[in-house]
């Protein structure tokens, strides 16, 4: 149906179908040819364009932050991610290794006001514009090394040789394991999952907070000296733990892998005068009805009359994507005959257009039972068959 809101089509008239007919024959074959060419080019840089868009980095969930986190939050999850993928941490392991160019570039970008602001409205591909006409930076240039530099001020061992930051003290990390069917795993899917959880909130009074020790020297007697660790503590706001529910919206790649794991920062447990744990959520493949998963493969039973399998048959089922996959054979079909449809499996997690394949286990239904007739029948109709 035509969508209400739209200006309905006029009806070509036959003058106006007669005036473009003409213009069509006017045009000489060198021009229909050069039309040709440059209406299949615009479709090829529209199918590029597409390409870059279904392909283009999300900066917020490689670190992973909503699009909400504070600038603190952000240079806590670069920090926490940074640490966990160097390459001096990770010889040899390429995957790491992109890893950690990805959280580099993301955290150039999140970190840069200006930069930040352009991904928001314009994506990655309005940031490298940005850099190509003048821009500082360029989101992608520095590739995450340069900016662990600049970050902890030199190499991973020492960084820099400077004194290390404490370390703040981090809250209970939660883990929660979140049962998937396999439609959300081969379509994708945003889940808004409720959690329980506990939060900080303020309360009457003071409290002693941010406490450290600190060396005293106290004479006790001619040329005598004893020194000894104090306890110095500031006067903070009072409070307390609660709990509240809160729903987070958990995004499910398509082909996501069973046990996928996806970080949410800082939304685990908290802590008193430090930071919040992080949350994982970890994909669980739920029962199917038809299909069951194997990596990317899917498998399933289909089931087929007595008939059916001896004569031939030919039938459909409708997949997730609501597409007809069709099952067809011409000879005879034995009972437990396994069939593999290749790319009719499940889709490969962060592989465009890659699939897995389809394995397919015949089973037969015989009749219940058949009259002497029909017995007689079967006799004379598959006599010298065997």
């Amino acid at each position: 149906e035509r969508d209400p809101r739209r200006a309905p089509r006029r009806a070509l008239g036959r003058s106006s179908c007669l005036r473009i007919a003409r213009q069509r024959r006017s045009l000489n074959p060198s021009t229909m040819a050069t039309r040709s060419v440059a209406a299949r080019c615009l479709a090829f840089v529209l199918l590029l364009a597409l390409t870059a868009v279904a392909s283009a980095a999300d900066y917020y969930k490689t670190l992973g932050l909503n699009r909400g986190a504070s600038d603190d939050q952000i240079k806590r999850a670069y920090r926490k991610l940074a640490l966990k993928y160097h390459p001096d941490k990770n010889p040899g392991n390429q995957e790491a290794a992109s890893k950690f160019a990805d959280i580099g570039n993301a955290y150039e970008v999140l970190s840069d006001a200006e930069k930040r602001q352009i991904y928001d409205r314009h994506g990655e591909e309005g940031v490298k514009q940005h850099a190509q006409q003048g821009g500082h930076g360029g989101g992608g240039g520095f590739g995450g090394g340069d900016i662990f530099s600049q970050f902890f001020g030199g190499g991973f061992g020492g960084f820099g040789g400077g004194p290390q930051e404490p370390e703040t003290p981090k809250g209970d990390s939660v883990v929660i394991d979140l049962d998937v069917s396999i439609r959300d795993l081969y379509l994708g899917r945003v889940i808004r999952v409720a959690r329980d959880k506990s939060v900080i909130k303020p309360a009457k009074g003071t409290r002693r907070c941010n406490c450290k020790q600190r060396m005293v020297t106290r004479q006790i007697g001619p040329g005598m000296y004893q020194q000894y660790a104090k306890e110095e503590c500031e006067e903070c706001p009072n409070v307390r733990l609660g709990r509240e529910t809160e729903t987070i919206a958990v995004e499910i790649d398509p082909g996501a892998p069973d046990g996928h794991e996806m970080l949410f920062f800082e939304e685990g447990e908290p802590m008193v005068d430090g930071e919040p744990g992080d949350l994982t959520v970890r994909v669980r493949t739920a029962k199917d009805d038809r299909f069951e998963r194997r990596g990317n493969d899917l498998r399933m039973t289909f089931r087929v009359d007595l008939v059916e399998a001896l004569a031939g048959f030919d039938k459909a089922f409708t997949h997730f994507d609501g597409r007809e996959v069709r099952l067809r054979r011409d000879g005879i079909t034995t009972p437990g005959l396994v069939e593999t449809i290749a790319g009719e499996g499940m889709p490969v997690h962060n592989q465009h257009k890659k699939f897995g394949n389809l394995v397919v286990t015949y089973e037969v239904d015989f009749p219940k039972k058949l009259t002497e007739k029909q017995k007689g029948d079967v006799k004379k109709l598959f006599a010298g068959t065997f």
